[in-house]
C-alpha cells in the first residue's frame, strides 16, 4: 500500500458551510456506526458521518473491499462498489491498493473538494445510508456504543459495510447514492428514445414519483375543548396541501383517508399537523410531527420494479431522538407495492399519536 500526501483545491466557502450545517443536522450530529456525538469524520460515497473511533476501523477496511466491483444480475440489480473515505486530519493523503482509494480531508481546514461536499449533500448523511446499511439488523442486535472497545466495534463495522450481514444477500447495495445516481441515469436515457412532443413526458421528467398517505388514526389526542376535541389533519409536502376530514368529539378518532402528492426531484418532509375546529374562534393546534421521506424512496429507486419482487423488508427509518417515531418504521414491497407504516409521537404537545401508511409509486405509473 503506498501513501501520498496531497493538498485539494479549496472549495467555494458557501459549500463549505453547507456541509458542516449538514453535520448538524438530525442523526447527522452522532456517529452512523456507534451513536457517539459530534462526529468529525466521513466517508464520502457512503455518505455517513463517524467518530474518530470508527474512523480507525473504516480506514482497515480498505484492502478488504478492494475485491467489490460493479456487476449486475437478472432482478433487481446489484450495485456494488469502491469505496471513498474522507476524514478530518491536519492534512490530506491517500492510501491506494488495488481499485480502493482511502482518502483523508481536513474538513475545519476546508480541505475537501467540490466533489466530495456535492456527494455529501446529496447523500443527506446518516439516517439515509443506515437505511440501507442496517434494514435488516436483527431484532435486539447490540450496535456498538460510544465506550464499546476496538473489538466490538470492528466486528460490527465490518459486518455492516464489508460482509454487509444487514442487508438482504441477494440484494446487496454499498452506495445508496451511486444506486440513486444509476437509477436517475437510466431514466434519463429512457427518456431520450421517448417523443421530445409529449408533454406527459415532459411533466414526469420533474418528479421522481408519487407518495399515497393514508391517515389511519389518532391515539389519545390533547383535550382542547372541555372535555374532548374536534381533531383533523393537515398534511404538507412543499405546496401541496392535503386535509382530513373533521372527527367532532374524539380523542382517537380513525379516518383511514388516503391522500396522493406528486414528489418532485428535490423533496423535504412529509408535514404533519393536527388541529381542533372550532366553531367562533381559530383553530387550536394538537401537535405536530415530520415525516423523513428519504429511507423509504431511497430503498424504492434502489430496488426497482416492486412487482417482480416478492414480499419482503427493503428498508427501515430508525427511530431516534431527533425525530417523532414511536418505533422503528419498516420499509416493505407488499403484493407488489412499496409500502411504509409509520407511528409517531405528536410534537409540541402534551400527548397524542399518529399513525399513517405510505405508498410509493413510481413515476411511470
Amino acid at each position: 500500500m503506498s501513501i501520498r500526501y496531497y493538498r485539494s483545491e479549496k472549495p467555494a466557502s458557501g459549500k463549505m458551510r453547507k456541509l458542516k450545517e449538514l453535520n448538524l443536522k438530525g442523526d447527522n450530529r452522532i456517529c452512523a456506526d456507534c451513536s457517539a456525538p459530534d462526529p468529525k469524520w466521513a466517508s464520502v460515497n457512503i455518505g455517513v458521518f463517524i467518530c474518530l473511533k470508527c474512523s480507525d476501523v473504516h480506514r482497515t477496511l480498505g484492502t478488504d473491499i478492494s475485491k467489490y466491483v460493479l456487476f449486475e444480475t437478472a432482478a433487481p440489480r446489484i450495485l456494488i462498489f469502491c469505496v471513498k473515505y474522507c476524514v478530518i486530519s491536519d492534512f490530506a493523503c491517500f492510501f491506494t491498493s488495488g481499485l480502493v482509494e482511502v482518502q483523508v480531508l481536513p474538513l475545519t481546514l476546508e480541505e475537501w473538494s467540490e466533489s466530495d461536499i456535492d456527494s455529501m449533500i446529496e447523500v443527506g448523511g446518516n439516517t439515509y445510508a443506515n437505511s440501507i446499511y442496517e434494514a435488516f439488523l436483527p431484532k435486539g442486535y447490540r450496535k456498538p456504543k460510544p465506550d464499546s472497545n476496538n473489538e466490538e466495534r470492528s466486528k460490527f463495522i465490518r459486518s455492516k459495510y464489508e460482509l454487509q450481514d444487514f442487508l438482504k444477500p441477494s440484494l446487496r447495495i454499498v452506495s445508496s447514492k451511486i444506486s440513486f445516481d444509476a437509477y436517475e441515469s437510466s431514466r434519463d436515457l429512457d427518456h431520450k428514445h421517448q417523443p421530445c412532443s409529449s408533454k406527459k413526458t415532459e411533466d414526469a421528467r420533474e418528479f421522481i414519483g408519487e407518495l399515497k398517505v393514508k391517515v389511519i388514526r389518532g391515539i389519545k389526542l390533547a383535550v382542547r375543548d372541555l372535555l374532548t376535541s374536534d381533531p383533523y389533519v393537515i398534511l404538507n409536502l412543499g405546496r401541496q396541501k392535503a386535509q382530513t376530514t373533521i372527527k367532532n368529539s374524539n380523542l382517537n378518532p380513525v379516518w383511514n383517508e388516503e391522500f396522493k402528492f406528486t414528489v418532485p426531484q428535490r423533496y423535504g418532509a412529509l408535514k404533519l399537523q393536527v388541529y381542533d375546529h372550532d366553531m367562533f374562534s381559530a383553530d387550536d393546534i394538537m401537535g405536530e410531527a415530520e415525516v423523513d421521506l428519504q429511507p423509504m424512496i431511497t430503498a424504492a429507486l434502489a430496488f426497482g420494479d416492486p412487482e417482480l419482487l416478492g414480499n419482503m423488508q427493503i428498508g427501515r427509518w430508525f427511530k431516534t431522538n431527533d425525530n417523532a417515531l414511536i418505533k422503528d418504521s419498516f420499509i416493505n414491497i407488499v403484493d407488489g407495492k412499496v409500502k411504509q407504516e409509520v407511528h409517531l409521537k405528536l410534537q409540541n404537545v402534551e400527548r397524542g399519536e399518529i399513525e399513517l401508511e405510505l405508498e410509493w409509486i413510481p413515476v411511470d405509473e
